[in-house]
């Protein structure tokens, strides 16, 4: 994998400044649209199209408002330096060259930004869905991965390139109609993998198998489950779809019904100094909180399940290890704004009772 920039790049990295950026890398697809034709953010340009990988994808969890460091570069583990679309990765790359690229047009943008597009799209499974990283790496990452959003952010980016939607009026009318193509194909798999219990849809596992469609587990806190964060994003994005089919409709209200019917009451997550004074966090009962939901549900039962890195199922918060209490969200209130606000307004929309 390559993480230097192409000759064909030399001029353009020439002509921007390599300052620290002002702009921290979580706000850099949240600026004005003049800001992306200043200097800053041409820096910034210059800095991400220099950690593209050969394969036309970005590494995750990595700040590229600066230039690849030596550290870097002399970094060998794979998920530091593999192209995926995990933790955002790759999408927000996109985005961000997208909006450089409209504010003021180059040659080696217009290259760094196909050159990702179509590794998204070459990076797509037949089925529909996406791995996480991409060329394949054996083990879970070669699920179809809806963990963090990951292939929701795919889909929502190329469903916004097939529209020809600001940042991607540049795209030309093959691009668009590729990324709709593979936008179907998503839709089709998500549909697919949706789990069904006792005959009704429920929602989805944040992974699953790319071969049978079945729930899937990842790392050992992981587990084969129902998920009551991944799914919420997965069903904003089919309350999105223009003109719904029958079966997008019935895929949300499963799930809609569902989350209504999974909610924790009584129960807040508190974090609170041990007894040693470090960091800890524990579920504490409260009749007056409000609605929580948990991250994993057990297939068929839909108890809440917490599970460490011993990978042993438990049915309470506070038996796991401190590491993952702290480190890890499993409670929380990921559908409520979904629940009162998204699903009215679709419901309005499409005229549906």
């Amino acid at each position: 994998m390559r993480c230097g920039a192409p000759i064909a790049t030399v001029l353009f990295l020439a002509a921007t400044v390599a300052a620290p950026a002002a702009v921290r890398w979580n706000d850099i697809n949240k600026q004005s649209a003049d800001w992306y034709a200043g200097d800053e953010a041409r820096a910034i340009a210059a800095s991400i199209v220099q950690y593209q990988t050969s394969e036309g994808g970005w590494p995750k969890n990595t700040d590229m408002t600066a230039p690849p460091s030596a550290a870097f570069l002399a970094e060998t583990k794979f998920d530091h330096r593999a192209p995926t679309i995990d933790n955002d990765a790759t999408t927000t790359q996109l985005t961000y060259l997208a909006h450089a690229r409209t504010a003021k047009d180059d040659m080696t943008l217009r290259a760094a930004f196909d050159r990702g597009f179509d590794y998204l799209l070459a990076a797509q499974y037949p089925n529909g869905g996406w791995p996480q990283y991409f060329p394949l790496i054996p083990g879970y990452y070669t699920h179809i991965t809806f963990n963090d959003d990951a292939m929701v952010n795919v889909l929502v980016f190329l469903r916004d390139v097939s529209r020809g939607e600001a940042p991607y009026a540049f795209t030309t009318t093959e691009q668009r109609v590729r990324a709709s193509a593979a936008v179907e194909k998503g839709i089709a798999c998500v549909l697919r993998t949706q789990v069904k219990q006792e005959g009704n849809l429920t929602v989805w596992c944040a992974q699953h198998d790319e071969t049978t469609f079945a729930p899937a587990p990842a790392r050992n806190f992981q587990p084969v489950s129902l998920s009551g964060a991944e799914s919420v994003g997965l069903v904003r994005f089919l309350m999105n779809i223009e003109h719904p089919a029958p079966e997008v409709i019935a895929a949300i209200e499963g799930a809609v019904a569902w989350f209504k019917a999974v909610p924790i009451h009584g129960l807040r997550v508190d974090d609170t100094p041990g007894a040693d004074g470090k960091k800890d966090r524990h579920a504490v009962a409260d009749p007056a909180a409000p609605a929580i939901w948990a991250r994993f549900y057990e297939l068929g039962t839909n108890r809440p399940i917490f599970t460490g890195r011993d990978k042993v199922i438990r049915y309470d918060f506070n038996e796991i290890e401190r590491e993952r209490r702290t480190g890890y969200n499993y409670l929380k209130d990921w559908p409520a704004s979904m629940l009162e606000k998204d699903c009215p307004r679709w419901r309005v929309k499409n005229k549906l009772p």
